[in-house]
Parts: structure tokens; sequence; C-alpha cells
């Protein structure tokens, strides 16, 4: 459809273009600004250049901090894709029992983060929690999912992947839903089987929902925050210290807006730096194909 006058696209578009520029492009140059000043929030700024980055670089704050972010995401966004895309498989049949099991599992994803936080501290309590019982009950050592320095990150990468593959599983059974049955009929055919037409058929054909899931699910998983904040508090020994928490710690705890800004900065300059690549992997495996 043709405009009818040359400025209606930009009537259209003016409203998003104005509210993007005011709650996104604005916090973020105000934001990068900012990493270029040393700032209490009780005394006037002090310009000091780069002084925040060499900080963080020199003590290798920011290093570890995104490490620790790129494992907890690439936990996330693996296990989640994975299986969302094995339970869209395995559900996508009809009768009421397949859809209260689809329902059950997306379920989780519209619970509040503060609500699946609190469930999974006590089902993980080392004393009182019920998988303490159960692996007391099959001669399991007491295992403390929290509070050792080795398990806490993946035990909270575990939690947002049961609160998150419903997500997942609901875009993939979309795109399932959409390829075309002759294109697996005929694939049937030719004598391909099961495993084969998934191979060669489907998983193809999936191929752009898979970028959508693993951009979307990297992005929600470089923004965790609640979980954090609520089952370790960034702990213990920082172990579970990610990109936003740290943010939050120099902003409200430490008060150096200084430093959060230009983690901050950092933070969306690795985002940017994954979802670019990400995506133009997927662009050129998809134009291989």
């Amino acid at each position: 459809m043709r405009p009818k006058a040359a400025h209606h696209p930009l009537v259209l578009t003016g409203p998003t273009a104005l509210f993007l520029s005011l709650f996104f492009a604005a916090p973020v140059f105000a934001s990068a600004a900012l990493s270029f000043f040393e700032w209490d929030l009780l005394t006037p700024p002090r310009f000091v250049g780069w002084e925040n980055y060499r900080e963080l670089l020199l003590g290798a704050e920011l290093a570890r901090i995104g490490l620790r972010t790129l494992s907890f995401s690439a936990l996330v966004v693996s296990v989640g894709t994975s299986l969302g895309l094995g339970l869209a498989l395995l559900l996508r049949r009809p009768g009421v029992l397949f859809a209260l099991a689809r329902g059950a599992i997306f379920s989780a994803y519209v619970v509040s983060w503060v609500a699946v936080a609190l469930l999974w501290l006590w089902l993980l309590d080392p004393d009182a929690g019920l998988l303490a019982r159960v692996l007391a009950r099959v001669g399991l050592p007491r295992l403390m999912f929290l509070t050792d320095p080795d398990l806490a990150l993946v035990t909270l990468a575990m939690v947002t992947v049961w609160k998150t593959t419903g997500y997942a599983m609901v875009i993939f059974l979309g795109a399932l839903d959409a390829i075309p049955k002759a294109l697996s009929e005929a694939a049937a055919l030719d004598g391909a089987g099961p495993f084969a037409r998934f191979r060669f058929v489907i998983l193809p054909e999936l191929r752009p929902t898979a970028a959508f899931v693993v951009t979307t699910s990297l992005v929600a998983s470089f923004q965790a925050f609640d979980v954090v904040r609520i089952m370790t508090q960034g702990g213990p020994a920082k172990a579970t210290t990610l990109f936003v928490y740290a943010i939050y710690e120099q902003i409200f705890l430490n008060l150096s807006v200084g430093k959060a800004s230009a983690l901050a900065t950092a933070f969306l300059l690795l985002l940017v730096t994954l979802s670019w690549l990400n995506l133009r992997l997927f662009r050129e495996r998809g134009a291989r194909a």
C-alpha cells in the first residue's frame, strides 16, 4: 500500500520514534556520558575521563563479570532452546492431556520472578527443602545448591531454564504448525525416516525461528536480576554477580554512578555484539543450506 502523501509515513512512525528516543536512546547516551564522571549522588559530578573504564579493566572486574554472565547465558540459551524444541516436538499432539502438559509448562513463564525464586528457595533449602529430602532418601550427599560457589551459578541458570523453557516451546510449536505437511509427506515417500525428515526437512524450516528464540533468550538472560537478587544477592563470593546485579551494586550500594555507567556501557556493547554475531551466524548457515 502506497502512502497518499509523502509525510504520512513520518506521521505514523513519529510517535514511536519519539518514544524510543526519550526512553531508550536518551538514557543510553546519558549513561555513556556519566561513565566519564565520578559521582556519588551526594556531591557534584567530577570529570575523570577513562578512569572508570581503566579501574574496571585493570582490576579484572569487567572480565570476571563478563565471563560469568557469558557462562550463565550460554547455559540458559543452549539448554532452554534445546528443551523448548524437544518439548514442542513431544507435545505437538491432539488431546486434553497434551494440552494440559503444554499449559502447565508455559504457566511457569507467566509467573512472576519473585514467586519463582521463593519457590526454588524452599525446594533447594539444604535442611528442609523437598529436593534435599529426595536426595537424602536415595542416599546422595547433601548439596549446597546456593551456597557452594561451584554450584550456585549453575543452579540459577537451571532455575531460569525452568521458568523460560515454556516460552521457547510455544514459539517452536507455532513454527512447527506453519511447516507445510506436504514437505514431510514428500520426504517420507522418498524413503526418509523420522530422523532424516527432522534433520533435512523440519530443522532447516525452523532456522529463522531458532534464530529468534536464541537472540531473545540471550537478551533476556543478560538481563537476569530478580533471580540473583532474591536467591543469592550475588554470592557466594560473588559467584553469581552478573552484569545487571553488578550495575545495581555499584549505583545503589557503592554510590558509584560513574562506574555503574561504565559497566552499563560495556554491557550494552557486549550484548549488541553477541546479538549481531548470532543473527549473522544463522543467516550465513541459512544461505549455505
